[in-house]
């Protein structure tokens, strides 16, 4: 959901994000999930299109389809604040090119299990700490402008592996039934 249609929703709703309806903040937010502590640095990107094959329809498994996409992605401090390398930041030309991948060969079916599988990807690739995954696909709906999911995750959601690390054992494990 882009903040023009949040925006829109928590009007309507006459509660919004203050209600903490779902959906009802921007990208850049500061997160929801009151589980983390300190300040977070946010590197956002809007409005991301790509195009892959997702969906529970017959029709829509073997055919590219348009998906946008919100990614908020939050580090305890951005060290490029102060020192001005892209190295000490989160690189989304890196970021767009690595969904990029992930849209070319996630073989899942469902939006939610896709947003997970970024949202994995940021944490582990990336050294998210927090980040928020919101996907669309536009127009699925002749009567409907956009569908999708967001989810939220942080590190300490991940699961770890014996040497500390998040495992890739379980991505996309149990999302497609046999």
């Amino acid at each position: 959901m882009d903040r023009i249609d949040a925006v829109r929703l928590a009007s309507f709703s006459g509660a919004g994000a203050a209600a903490g309806v779902p959906g009802t903040t921007a990208p850049f937010d500061a997160p929801s999930t009151g589980k983390l502590s300190g300040r977070m640095d946010i590197v956002f990107i809007e409005n991301f299109v790509g195009q892959t094959i997702i969906g529970i329809d017959s029709s829509e498994q073997h055919v590219l389809q348009p998906v946008r996409m919100n990614l908020a992605i939050g580090v305890p401090s951005i060290r490029a604040c102060t020192t001005d390398r892209i190295e000490d930041t989160i690189n989304y030309a890196a970021v767009r090119s690595a969904v990029h991948a992930l849209f070319a060969s996630h073989g899942v079916r469902l939006l939610e299990a896709l947003a997970e599988a970024v949202a994995r990807l940021l944490i582990t690739e990336f050294g998210a700490h927090w980040v928020r995954v919101a996907l669309a696909k536009p127009a699925k709906f002749d009567n409907v402008s956009a569908v999708g999911v967001q989810i939220e995750r942080q590190r300490s959601d991940m699961p770890q592996t014996a040497a500390g690390g998040t495992g890739y054992a379980l991505l996309g494990a149990g999302l497609i039934p046999d």
